[in-house]
C-alpha cells in the first residue's frame, strides 16, 4: 500500500516519521513545504495539492489542528475527497468533532472509500517514538487493513468502535488530562505554600493515589520552568470546548468541565494562546507570590522506552452487570 499524510505539526510530524522509518511508502503534504523538507531528504515523496496525494496513494492520513481545517483539506476543490476512489481508505488524526467526523465520513463513504478516525494519546516524546496510544472508530475491515500503519505509528491499538467513536474518547481523555494538569498546578501551589520541598512533593504524589500521567510528564516540566510540553493554551481550550459541547449536546449536567474551561480561558487572555498549556500554572503563582520550580527536572520530555511493535489493545470483558 501507499500511504499519504497531510499535517506535519508537532504530533503529525513525528507519527509522519514513523511511518516513514519503519519503511512505508510514504507521500507527504503541510501548508509550508520546508517543514515537509526533511520528509523528502529521506525518500518521502511531495504532493502539490491533497487531490493529487488522494488520487497517488491507498491510504490518506490528516493530522490537523482544528475540525475547520480538516474540512477545508477533505472539501476544497483541489481536497482529498476531490481525488478519492473506490477502496481507499482516509484517517483523521487530529483531534475532533465526532459529528464532524462523521460528516466527512459520509462523504468519504459516497466515494466507495472507508473512513476512520484514528487520535493519538500519550503525548508528543511518545508519538516520536512510535510509542504512542492510538484510538481507532471504523468498521472492522477498514481497521485490519488500516492495523500494519497504526502499528507503525503507536504501540497500542484500540478499536473502540464505529466511526465517531474514537473522537468521543479522546476529547474524554484530553478533558481529564486537562482537569489533572488544572488539579496538579493547586496541589503544588498549596504543598510549597505549606513550606513543602517540591522535589519531595514530586515524589509524594507519584509514588501516591494521586499519581497520574500527567504528573509523571507535564508536573516535571513545570517545575523545570520550561513549561514546554508541546501543547498550547488555545489547543487545550478548543479540545475541551469539544468535550463540554459534547457533554451539553447529550444533556449531561457537566460541573468540572465549564469551570476548567474558564481557567484556561483566562490563561489564554492573561498569557497568549500559544503559551504552553502547563504555563496555566503562572496564575497561581502570581496569586500567591510563590514560584512551583525545583532543580533535576528535564526542560522537554523524552521516550526512553525501546520503539516497541505496535500490538491490539484487547478490550476486557466480563459477566454482564446489574447495570
Amino acid at each position: 500500500m501507499k500511504y499519504g499524510f497531510i499535517g506535519l505539526g508537532n504530533v503529525g510530524g513525528k507519527l509522519a516519521g514513523s511511518l516513514l522509518r519503519n519503511g512505508f511508502d510514504l507521500t507527504v503534504r503541510d501548508l509550508d513545504r520546508v517543514t515537509a523538507q526533511p520528509f523528502l531528504d529521506r525518500g518521502a515523496k511531495w504532493a502539490e495539492s491533497p487531490k493529487a496525494m488522494a488520487e497517488a496513494v491507498d491510504f490518506v492520513i490528516t493530522c490537523l489542528p482544528s475540525p475547520a481545517a480538516s474540512a477545508a483539506v477533505m472539501e476544497a476543490e483541489d481536497g482529498v475527497l476531490a481525488g478519492m476512489s473506490a477502496g481507499m481508505l482516509w484517517g483523521e488524526m487530529s483531534t475532533t468533532d465526532e459529528a464532524e467526523v462523521r460528516r466527512l465520513g459520509a462523504l468519504v463513504e459516497a466515494r466507495g472509500a472507508s473512513p476512520m478516525d484514528c487520535p493519538v494519546s500519550g503525548g508528543c516524546h511518545r508519538a516520536a517514538t512510535g510509542n504512542i496510544a492510538i484510538f481507532a472508530g471504523a468498521e472492522r475491515t477498514a481497521f485490519e487493513t488500516a492495523l500494519p500503519a497504526l502499528k507503525a505509528m503507536g504501540r497500542q491499538i484500540l478499536h473502540v468502535g464505529p466511526l465517531g467513536s474514537a473522537s468521543v474518547l479522546k476529547v474524554v481523555t484530553n478533558y481529564l488530562a486537562s482537569v489533572h494538569l488544572a488539579a496538579l498546578g493547586e496541589a503544588l501551589t498549596v504543598s510549597r505554600k505549606a513550606g513543602m520541598d517540591l522535589n519531595t512533593t514530586y515524589e509524594a504524589i507519584r509514588i501516591s493515589s494521586g499519581n497520574s500521567f500527567v504528573h509523571e510528564t507535564e508536573s516535571q516540566v513545570i517545575l523545570n520552568g520550561s513549561r514546554n510540553i508541546n501543547f498550547t493554551m488555545d489547543l487545550v481550550i478548543k479540545d475541551m470546548g469539544l468535550f463540554d459541547e459534547l457533554g451539553k449536546r447529550l444533556g449531561v449536567p457537566l460541573e468540572i468541565s465549564p469551570l476548567v474551561l474558564d481557567i484556561f480561558r483566562d490563561g489564554e487572555a492573561r498569557y497568549g494562546a500559544r503559551e504552553w498549556s502547563p504555563n496555566i500554572v503562572r496564575r497561581l503563582e502570581e496569586a500567591c507570590g510563590a514560584e512551583l520550580l525545583a532543580p533535576g527536572f528535564p526542560e522537554e520530555m523524552t521516550d526512553d522506552e525501546p520503539e516497541e511493535p505496535g500490538h491490539e489493545v484487547e478490550v476486557r470483558r466480563g459477566p454482564a452487570s446489574r447495570y
